[in-house]
């Protein structure tokens, strides 16, 4: 593992391990990565193995000494309580709750109806051609960020980032999404501070280490 005992078990085009690789790298955090292939062999995330790190089957999963973390959100706030140097929430309560909403209308309003799982369903269980996906993909690629973009403008409280002029958790859920948006040609273009903060965040060096492309397992054979 690595040297703050933490491994990361995700996939390289996972938006949600996307997120917690932001955050480790953020924090200045060294840890291990191990792999789960979601789509070879049927997808290794509903292997017995992994079920018992994760009964869900889903991706990330962080293993800390004994303890094993699920769900992106709470293992960003979890490394953000345990590792107190280079904060990704703001110290006052109201900034953390606008953080917190910018976070959360991404991984509850945007990136669940788009998951990997959602899609197949929509192919399987109702017949769903790929164009007929790719629309259900837009539109609530569409909903969601209007709302994100709107926060974004509205209060000064967005500066260089999401929230200040430092990245954080809220620019750790923005940009992965972003990359689904884009991998899924959405258009951008109503969108200008979600691809002013987008690039900005792009150009440092924790957020190009945590790029998809850049993962040992990237485009891995499926």
């Amino acid at each position: 593992m690595g040297e703050a005992g933490l491994k990361l078990y995700g996939y390289w085009r996972s938006s949600s391990a996307y997120r917690v690789r932001l955050a480790l790298n953020l924090k200045g955090l060294a840890y291990e990565q191990q792999s789960v292939h979601l789509v070879r062999n049927g997808g290794e995330q509903h292997s017995e193995a992994y079920r018992k790190l994760n009964p869900m089957g889903l991706v990330p999963a962080l293993v800390h000494g004994e303890q094993v973390l699920v769900e992106s959100l709470a293992i960003c706030e979890y490394l953000d309580e345990v590792f107190s140097a280079k904060p990704l929430l703001p110290a006052n309560a109201s900034e953390r709750a606008r953080v917190r909403s910018l976070a959360l209308t991404i991984a509850c309003g945007i990136q669940p109806l788009n998951n990997l799982a959602v899609l197949q369903y929509l192919e399987t269980g109702f017949g769903a051609d790929k164009q007929a996906v790719a629309r259900w993909y837009v539109h609530w690629i569409a909903r969601g960020f209007q709302a994100v973009e709107t926060w974004l403008q509205r209060g000064g409280a967005s500066g260089d980032f999401c929230h200040g002029d430092q990245p954080g958790l809220a620019d750790c859920f923005l940009v992965p999404q972003v990359y689904n948006a884009e991998r899924f040609n959405c258009d951008l273009a109503p969108f200008p501070r979600i691809q002013e903060i987008t690039a900005r965040c792009r150009a440092l060096e924790a957020f190009a280490a945590a790029a998809p492309e850049a993962q040992p397992d990237a485009q891995a054979p499926a």
